[in-house]
């Protein structure tokens, strides 16, 4: 974080793609133990300028200077989170086993899964999952043959 004007916002650039975490309400943590309750925020040239509850003038926000904030976890049942992704085994509708995903590479069109035996799995053919043990998905006649 930094200052912005006189006061008391700071400018916030996140690293999710998630920008409800600087919404009116949220609360952040804090790399210095501090809670950061945000009462506004706009989006500015890519990043974010907040104001804080409690945080009212420059010398105020100067002193967050370098503030590292965390946020808690997000519950969406819609997510693919990676972490969750990696080691777990994957299938297709009727149970066979594909392999084991080793990494999930960014692409344009859609992620890939990169399984273990060098096949990629486009993310948009998922159709479930259980978190860090299985993924499923139902892939076109043909895709993995190219494997």
């Amino acid at each position: 974080m930094k200052p912005h004007g006189l006061k008391g916002d700071v400018i916030v650039r996140l690293t999710t793609n998630r920008p409800e975490r600087v919404a009116p309400g949220s609360v952040l943590h804090g790399s210095d133990g501090r809670q950061f309750r945000v009462v506004r925020s706009s989006s500015h040239r890519g990043r974010f300028i907040v104001c804080f509850e409690g945080v009212s003038g420059i010398d105020q926000a100067e002193g967050l200077r370098e503030t590292e904030l965390l946020a808690p976890p997000l519950v969406d049942g819609d997510a693919l989170w990676v972490h969750e992704l990696i080691g777990s085994r994957v299938e297709d509708r009727t149970g066979r086993i594909l392999g084991t995903v080793e990494e999930v590479e960014a692409n344009p069109a859609s992620d890939l899964l990169v399984l273990d035996g060098g096949a990629l799995i486009p993310l948009r053919f998922v159709v479930g999952t259980e978190p860090g043990v299985r993924v499923t998905v139902d892939v076109p006649d043909g895709l993995l043959d190219l494997a």
